[in-house]
């Protein structure tokens, strides 16, 4: 606000108490003591820091209400980076900006006579607007300087984290000094968790480190251009099965479950196991993949240019056809399978008459050439529509 709409009474009155700045911010800052328990600890803001930052805004209002500002903007914003900084909450920090202008408004309105009282009550809202701006300055200050403490905490885990996670154990000292920074054991049940990222550096598991906080789960993440990973630690009362319904609940796609390791030094291979589990699963779905679950899509997810060519060897002119012919038989082929062999069953779950489900699969073998019959074939159709299921084709229809 401009300080030309400052009533000349108030103007004079301000004027008036500014010498008083350091004896009035003394006032302020006992006050604010005696009313946030946080300030009266003295832990993080000593008094002489907190009757300093008193002073500058009292000299900051009145300074501003009498049109002869003597605090720049950059003195409340270096007290919202300070506060920010030092771990002060920011609830505590708004709290005490309240009593301020709380303060300083009682004190316009006790040191007024009674013809500029009443100037005074009309020109509250002028006073409290600078008030407010003082805030305003404070409070984007320690919300920047958080968020950028935020950004380098992050950058922190995710080093430390790299040192577990991208190269074999061969310091172990180096290793057990970043489980500690992380606040890891350095043994116990532990599984790295991988899940793809969506967009190009973008949460894969939405707030999944609040979640399991919040479950007193120990955790540790980074977050790369393709993938979210971390280590979650395994305790009986948060077994794997909890940490697969959290997972599948914050999950935006595929995630890789590793094998449970015994030893932080082991988080490098744990790693590699997560990530073939993520790519064993489901493209453009929702499928949160334990490593041991899927042996035969896990190794082809290893080889992809492998899978690739046992995909194409055995499917064959299958692969030729139109895509919806193609996922048809395909499709109806991975139900039968999960319906282990059964045709009725195949058939109730595809909402087919059983004789649908024979003539698909009996024009699946003239294409591929495969004997469904013989265990081999059978064999080489499972890689081979896993393969297909990995490279997002055949998706089950009906």
């Amino acid at each position: 606000m401009s300080t030309t709409d400052v009533a000349p009474a108030v103007r004079a009155l301000s004027r008036a108490l500014l010498p008083e700045a350091e004896q009035l911010a003394v006032a302020m800052a006992a006050r604010i003591r005696a009313e946030v328990a946080f300030y009266a600890d003295e832990t993080l803001v000593s008094a002489e820091a907190l009757d300093a930052s008193c002073c500058d805004n009292v000299r900051y209002v009145l300074g501003n209400l009498a049109d002869q500002p003597v605090v720049q903007n950059e003195v409340p914003r270096a007290t919202g980076n300070l506060r920010a900084e030092s771990g002060v909450p920011y609830d505590s920090v708004l709290q005490a900006y309240r009593i301020g202008g709380r303060y300083i408004w009682e004190l316009l309105v006790d040191r007024a006579d009674d013809d500029a009282r009443d100037t005074l009550l009309r020109a509250a809202a002028d006073i409290w607007t600078v008030t407010d701006e003082l805030s305003a300055q404070v409070t984007d200050a320690y919300r920047a300087t958080l968020a950028d403490r935020v950004r380098r905490d992050g950058q922190v885990r995710a080093a430390l984290l790299s040192t577990l996670f991208d190269s074999p154990a061969t310091d172990v000292d180096q290793l057990r000094q970043s489980a500690s920074s992380l606040r890891l054991p350095q043994q116990g049940d532990l599984v790295v968790v991988s899940a793809e990222c969506p967009a190009p550096g973008t949460e894969a598991l939405a707030a999944i480190e609040e979640t399991l906080r919040r479950g007193d789960v120990t955790t540790a993440w980074r977050l790369d251009i393709d993938h979210h990973d971390g280590i979650v630690v395994i305790r009986p009362r948060y077994r794997i099965d909890a940490l697969l319904g959290d997972l599948t609940t914050a999950a935006a796609g595929r995630v890789g479950v590793s094998p449970v390791f015994g030893r932080i030094d082991e988080a490098h291979r744990a790693l590699r196991q997560a990530r073939l589990a993520c790519a064993a699963g489901s493209p453009g779905q929702v499928d949160v993949c334990r490593y041991e679950d899927r042996p035969s899509a896990t190794l082809l997810a290893a080889e992809p240019d492998l899978a690739q060519d046992v995909m194409r060897r055995t499917l064959g002119q299958i692969l030729d056809l139109p895509p919806a012919d193609r996922d048809t038989l395909l499709g109806t082929a991975r139900i039968w399978f999960e319906a282990a062999g059964s045709t009725g069953e195949a058939a109730t779950r595809l909402h087919l008459h059983r004789n649908s489900v024979r003539y698909r699969l009996r024009r699946l073998e003239e294409l591929s050439g495969l004997d469904l019959g013989a265990p081999i074939d059978l064999a080489a159709l499972h890689l081979a529509l896993e393969a297909a299921r990995i490279f997002e084709l055949g998706q089950p229809d009906s």
